[in-house]
């Protein structure tokens, strides 16, 4: 049970929502992200860069609410460097002290809003979720616009990469050297350029795949040099090989 949509405040930006069944772990794969996020049950999170597969375990009926930030854009909105929360789950007060006990009561106000009353910021009336996906992006949205916006470099950095340019032709496009490059890579990503070119390497594999291509032209278009190559890289990164990952039943 899980959906979601783009955020129209922040370009690049998702909105998501799941409730949990109780099944077992899901596999929540790496993606250059950082994430702002509710549960029913633990109240508001940060979500760092993982380098590999998080295995996320919610009890029946667990309610999820995240705004999902592009690569780059998460230190502007939290107001620390990404590699700091790399491989983490954080209670935004950590990060935010008052402020989090705000953002707290708005979203309480939401999810106690019965359906089909109000509309969130940009539209979105019904049900308690879509208000609190609302605030979020509207807070996060608050805060991007404090810090003057993500840092230009990083969206180019992320761009050039996910469309899979080396690391070396991405630094030299961007201006910077290969030291510099790693620095802010780091900052804004949460590790170097070379692991976050091989976490875009593997989604856009796999978008692929779930489009229908056979592995073996997947790892051909997606740059790998074969498949054997790919399925070593998804097995390290997701911890699973792609044929699991494509399966019915996911992870």
């Amino acid at each position: 049970m899980y959906r979601e949509e783009a955020a129209p405040g922040i370009p690049g930006a998702v909105r998501w929502a799941s409730v949990s069944r109780g099944e077992g772990p899901v596999r929540v794969l790496p993606d250059g992200c950082l994430d702002l996020l509710w549960s029913s049950r633990s109240g508001l999170l940060v979500a760092g860069p993982d380098r590999q597969a998080h295995l996320s375990v919610s009890v029946p009926g667990e309610r999820w609410v995240g705004l999902r930030l592009p690569p780059g854009t998460g230190p502007a909105v939290f107001g620390i460097p990404a590699d700091e929360l790399r491989d983490q789950r954080v209670p935004l007060a950590d990060l935010w002290g008052p402020a989090a006990a705000e953002l707290a009561d708005r979203v309480a106000a939401a999810d106690a809003r019965p359906a089909g009353l109000g509309r969130a910021r940009h539209g979105h009336a019904g049900r308690p979720e879509s208000s609190i996906s609302g605030v979020l992006e509207e807070v996060a949205l608050d805060r991007l616009r404090a810090a003057g916006g993500p840092d230009p470099i990083g969206t180019r950095v992320a761009a050039r990469l996910a469309a899979g340019a080396t690391v070396a032709a991405t630094a030299a496009e961007v201006g910077l050297g290969a030291r510099a490059l790693h620095r802010r890579s780091r900052l804004l990503f949460g590790y170097g350029p070379k692991t976050l070119a091989r976490i875009l390497r593997m989604r856009r594999a796999l978008d692929l795949a779930r489009s229908g291509a056979p592995l073996a032209e997947v790892a051909v278009l997606a740059g790998y040099a074969d498949q054997a190559h790919l399925t070593r890289e998804v097995k390290e990164l997701a911890g699973v090989p792609p044929t699991r990952l494509l399966s019915p039943a996911g992870a």
